[in-house]
């Protein structure tokens, strides 16, 4: 809050410096003038927009006064984060979310059932960082039925807003989808097909290579071809809805996967979430499913 309120004498004083032919601060009335400070200090861009919108319907004569006070704040807020990030070090910046979730039962039935997931995202200046870990473990009557791992790490390089290319490396285990060991090496090109406060989609198309040792004891390298989209959907302050999808064809054995989640916000930084994953197997070994899926009901921390 000191950071922001410390932005109202910043944008006042670059105003009052301002070339004689730029808008007139003094144009802007004093009880709009203190509504637009107010928007100012709070820090909320949408909270701005909307006050900035209205000031100038009330005092159309000073809509370029007002404009101009409003981009002096951006100004100096984008500058402010340019800072920042030029300044932190590797280990900074980070945020991402944690996704617990589970169940247990006794008596006729003795199952157990564990799923975690941590995606983090380092957002830099021209560099973005894509960390994920996940892990699902069930077994009835001390039988697993599911073990599924996943590791995988995915930097961009931003050539512009909409723009990026990218690497990535991944690991994975699943012996009830036929394989012990599978690692996967991807780059391409990225674009952000959408950009908005409440909704985005990222497409990313690129070669690849595979490395996956099966449980019938084949193994196989290959390349591939690669695609990935991820959609996030703001649908309220409190509800967003998630699609990401991937695909690894090759001559072998090709991969499609998809994940649909709905997350609802319970407090502070928790969310409930509902998920449901389907992973294909176009050519698993003789006895094994060509295809995968599992549902979660998970708590999720975001930070």
């Amino acid at each position: 809050m000191t950071k922001r309120l410390l932005l109202i004498p910043i944008a006042l004083g670059l105003l009052a410096n301002a070339d004689p032919n730029d808008p007139d601060p003094a144009l802007i009335p004093p009880p709009i003038r203190a509504m637009l400070e107010a928007a100012i200090a709070s820090g909320n861009e949408n909270d701005i927009t909307t006050v900035v919108r209205y000031a100038r319907n009330a005092v159309p004569e000073a809509a370029d006064a007002i404009d101009a006070m409003a981009d002096v704040w951006r100004d100096e807020k984008t500058a402010s984060r340019s800072r920042t990030i030029r300044e932190a070090t590797f280990f900074d910046l980070w945020h991402g979310r944690v996704e617990l979730g589970g169940f247990a039962t006794t008596g006729n039935s003795q199952n157990i059932g564990l799923t975690g997931i941590v995606d983090l995202t380092r957002e830099g200046l021209q560099w973005r960082h894509k960390l994920h870990l996940q892990g699902d473990y069930q077994e009835s009557f001390k039988v697993v039925s599911r073990e599924h791992y996943v590791a995988s790490y995915e930097p961009n390089f931003k050539l512009d807003a909409n723009n990026y290319v990218y690497g990535a490396a991944q690991y994975e285990s699943d012996r009830f989808l036929g394989y012990f060991n599978r690692l996967s090496a991807s780059a391409g090109a990225g674009y952000s097909a959408i950009r908005k406060p409440n909704m985005t989609l990222d497409v990313e198309l690129g070669p690849a290579f595979r490395h996956t040792e099966f449980t019938d004891a084949r193994i196989e390298s290959a390349l591939a071809a690669r695609g990935n989209l991820n959609f996030t959907w703001k649908l309220t302050p409190a509800i967003s809805f998630n699609q990401t999808a991937s695909a690894y064809l090759q001559k072998f054995n090709s991969t499609v996967g998809t994940n649909s989640s709905l997350n609802a916000k319970v407090f502070g930084p928790l969310s409930a979430q509902f998920s449901y994953n389907v992973q294909y197997e176009s050519e698993p070994p003789i006895g094994r499913q060509t295809t995968d899926t599992i549902t979660r009901a998970s708590v999720v921390y975001s930070f």
